[in-house]
């Protein structure tokens, strides 16, 4: 029996040691907002938090968590800047067809914690193992700069298209 903590609720899975993390949550605790992408630590769809660090669960033991904390997707909201990010997500219309944007939450929520105002070189570097097959990088970034507090590009753009526009109508 391997003992972990996932989502703050203790589990025990009777599995071989050697069994990825993401198929036991996926198959054994009924988490499925995970998901599995490559399979290989490449693409991130399966990104978790293992006692606060991002780690690609797909290739992850769960001998490796055992006597650990495990956060999903599924309880990211209970998280201050979990519940930020998911609102910057929607702001900013991140998502397309959605595969990715678990494990691109995740990575974002651990980026905030170590960096709580990151700069894009931050940003690019900490989000560089999620891919995203829709392209939407601008708005991820975006949406990170929005849930540190920071204002977002877009944002900028359209506040200095709009005085541009009020400067001619007055003029």
């Amino acid at each position: 029996m391997i003992s972990v903590t996932i989502n703050g609720e203790q589990r025990q899975f009777d599995v071989p040691a050697d069994t990825p993390i993401l198929w036991v949550l996926r198959d054994f605790a009924k988490l499925t907002g995970s998901r599995f992408g490559c399979g290989m630590a490449l693409c991130g769809a399966c990104t978790v938090h293992l006692d606060g660090q991002p780690i690609r669960s797909c290739v992850s033991p769960i001998s490796m968590a055992a006597g650990k904390h495990i956060t999903t997707i599924e309880a990211i909201e209970n998280d201050s800047i979990g519940r930020r990010v998911q609102q910057a997500w929607m702001d900013e219309a991140v998502a397309q067809c959605g595969y990715c944007q678990s494990g691109q939450i995740m990575s974002a929520v651990a980026l905030l914690k170590q960096h709580p105002n990151p700069t894009d070189a931050q940003i690019d570097t900490a989000m560089a193992g999620n891919i995203c097959r829709c392209g939407t990088y601008t708005r991820i970034r975006s949406a990170i700069h929005r849930a540190a507090g920071q204002r977002t590009a877009s944002a900028e753009q359209t506040s200095n298209r709009n005085s541009d526009l009020f400067t001619e109508v007055k003029a």
